[in-house]
């Protein structure tokens, strides 16, 4: 039984280098996209649903800016989107302005919610590391109580 807790040490080992690995992945993709946001100035307008007049520098700011120039895109071209739009139609740039600048901010979005999940995964590999330890702790104890009782 000795052998098959080793293993079981070892597995845990390896799901525990694993988790920890993740959660400093994502924790390192988290800040980066957020020191990239700050670093652009961005302020949420003063008109947006939520959070205005803060920083740009998180998964909501990102998402409640990009709701606002989509908004904002939409009053200047009167209701059209950048395919609605005739292509000699001048709004057609402002529409294909806002049009980057939100895929960017959903683009800080999505790698925020990997980032969270990346962390999220890391912890949960953690706990089923601890898990697999307890196991192999049980099975030592047992078998160390076997073999006295032998």
């Amino acid at each position: 039984m000795a052998r098959r807790s080793g293993s079981t040490k070892t597995l845990a080992s390896i799901v525990a280098i694993i988790g920890l690995l993740m959660i400093v992945a994502g924790g390192v993709t988290w800040f980066m996209v957020q020191d990239q946001l700050s670093a652009a100035n961005i302020t949420v307008a003063e008109d947006a649903d939520m959070l205005a007049g803060d920083e740009v520098n998180g998964p909501f700011s990102a998402y409640a800016e990009a709701q606002i120039i989509d908004k904002h895109a939409l009053e200047a071209t009167g209701g059209k989107t950048y395919a609605e739009l005739d292509r000699e139609d001048p709004l057609r740039e402002t529409a294909m302005s806002a049009s980057f600048l939100r895929a960017s901010l959903f683009t800080s979005v999505v790698a925020f919610g990997v980032a969270a999940m990346a962390i999220g995964l890391g912890l949960t590999l953690l706990l089923i590391a601890m898990a697999l330890m307890a196991v192999a702790k049980a099975a030592d104890t047992t078998d160390v109580t076997t073999a006295r009782t032998a």
